[in-house]
């Protein structure tokens, strides 16, 4: 018998609705003051700004997926709200928690970092609109890794390169596909990892995690 599947649902939606409630209520609050009273003007600006910050966080929130990972029995599904990426348990070579290096000190960053055998597999499923959106979103990531060693000539050299075809296991890759390709490669140089998973998409602690996917692919591996 297979194994079960397991889901996990990322704390970013916590308190989706309440900030959107929130923030809708003082938006309508703010617009009262300007209406009724120009003495008002100064507490309704004030309302509405904050009213306006929460409600954009607040549907932020909630246009997230519900469930953010999925371990099935052949591998593991991650859900973003651009897209999803499907990862076959024989294609995740290493998952661990990566580390910035700065100087003398070793800092774990927020994200469950996944190095493949082929990277070449993702590229082929990626839908564009989801790899477009972790580049913008990796872009902090990258500049981290860049700098590790104090110098801007490894930033510069990316940079110039980012837009550049490049070929992967044999296959050549251009666009928005090529350029993820890149970002993938330049990652895993540098933090050693291809993909990175951030934390607030999990509903556990980062090393409860990564225990649990290591025994659920031995498991999932050992049965197929």
């Amino acid at each position: 018998m297979s194994v079960e599947p397991i889901i996990f649902r990322p704390t970013t939606k916590h308190n989706g609705w309440t900030f959107t409630l929130v923030g809708a209520a003082m938006l309508i609050c703010g617009l009262l003051f300007f209406v009724l009273s120009k003495t008002m003007f100064g507490p309704g600006m004030v309302c509405f700004l904050f009213g306006m910050v929460l409600t954009v966080l607040g549907v932020a929130k909630l246009i997230q997926p519900e469930v953010s990972v999925e371990f099935r029995s052949q591998g593991l599904v991650y859900h973003h709200r651009r897209g999803t990426i499907y990862l076959r348990w024989e294609n995740i070579q290493r998952a661990d928690v990566p580390r910035s290096i700065l100087a003398l000190d070793s800092d774990e960053l927020p994200y469950i970092g996944l190095r493949l055998n082929q990277l070449s597999a993702l590229l082929d499923d990626i839908p564009p609109r989801l790899a477009t959106g972790l580049l913008t979103e990796q872009r902090p990531l990258l500049m981290s890794s860049l700098t590790l060693d104090g110098e801007l000539s490894g930033l510069e050299h990316y940079l110039n390169s980012e837009f550049s075809p490049l070929n992967v296991d044999g296959k050549p890759y251009d666009g928005v596909k090529g350029m993820f390709a890149r970002r993938c490669e330049q990652l895993n140089n540098q933090l050693g990892y291809h993909i990175y998973l951030p934390t607030d998409c999990l509903d556990r602690e980062p090393r409860a995690f990564l225990t649990l996917l290591r025994d659920y692919k031995a498991r999932a591996t050992a049965e197929n």
